[in-house]
């Protein structure tokens, strides 16, 4: 299993990536009250038959050349039911895939959710054709990471120019440890 709620994220992203999608919406949702971590991950990619979608947990099935089997999905799962949460996900061939991930947050088996800045800087910046909304939420308090606002300013420049690429990691470290208020999940 992946260590980190983040990896499964980059995973389960690079799978939107895969699947041809223009836009990648990611939500992170935590929520001290109803003690829950919610991720979502939607995507607008070529979506799946219905027949890929009853596979898709399968840990021995995989739409990748490089190797039979395919263990992100599979994981994600069993990690967010492990700590008595829920996993959906839900596709339609032409419009996309959502995936829904819900951890128990003080459950002793939720691994911790990992380095979100690096997850979404590392998506942002090596896709730069490719848009990306993220939502990060802690107890109400949010902000979020929209490429399209980014597209509007900066125009033809790419993710990945060394300028860029350094506001947008620290667009997110400030913003992450605002809205994380000191604490770390």
């Amino acid at each position: 299993m992946l260590p980190e709620i983040s990896l499964n994220i980059l995973d389960v992203a690079q799978n939107s990536i895969s699947a041809g999608a223009a836009l990648t919406e990611i939500t992170v949702d935590i929520d001290s009250v109803s003690d829950t971590l919610t991720v979502c991950i939607n995507d607008d990619g070529c979506g799946m038959t219905e027949e890929q979608l009853l596979a898709v947990t399968d840990p021995f099935y995989t739409t990748r050349k490089t190797r039979k089997i395919g263990l992100g999905v599979p994981f994600f799962k069993t990690a967010a039911e492990n700590t008595g949460g829920s996993f959906e996900i839900a596709s339609e061939v032409g419009v996309g895939t959502k995936v829904k991930a819900v951890f128990g947050l003080s459950h002793i088996d939720r691994m911790p959710l990992g380095d979100m800045v690096f997850t979404i800087h590392t998506l942002v910046t090596l896709n730069s054709s490719i848009d990306f909304l993220y939502r990060y939420t802690v107890d109400g308090k949010s902000f979020t990471l929209d490429t399209r606002q980014f597209r509007e300013i900066l125009g033809d420049v790419p993710f990945n120019v060394p300028e860029v690429s350094e506001y947008i990691k620290s667009y997110l470290i400030e913003n992450s440890e605002e809205v994380n208020g000191g604490r770390s999940f």
